[in-house]
């Protein structure tokens, strides 16, 4: 199972792919030295931090302690959602990153080829 600093970089990468260190140190009120030694495992985030960090990716502080997937839905789908799009959001929480990659690539065609 990952570790916090694995899950951190998880996280940034697959909730925001653009999202610099810079980026999301600024919208934590830290340094960007201090997220980049989160995500590197020389030092862990303090209880204030993984507060923001839960509310910023929208995920528990057990899920970013434990790696327990135990996301939280309040934001996320607290305006009525396609029951199809829950769906699909709860099936590709597992799926590989190759995948994922080739889902979004499907979707990009789908989307543009009637323009």
């Amino acid at each position: 199972m990952p570790s916090l600093c694995e899950r951190l970089k998880q996280l940034r990468y697959v909730y925001r792919p653009k999202l610099t260190q810079q980026a999301l140190s600024e919208e934590l009120n830290i340094t960007r030295a201090a997220y980049a030694r989160y995500e590197t495992g020389d030092n862990e985030p303090d209880i204030e931090t993984l507060i923001s960090l839960a509310k910023f990716y929208n995920v528990s502080i057990e899920y970013l302690i434990t790696g327990k997937r135990n996301i939280r839905c309040t934001n996320l789908f607290s305006h009525r959602v396609n029951p199809k799009l829950v769906m699909l959001y709860y099936e590709l929480q597992d799926a590989p990153d190759d995948k994922l990659d080739q889902l979004i690539h499907f979707w990009e065609y789908i989307k543009f080829k009637d323009r």
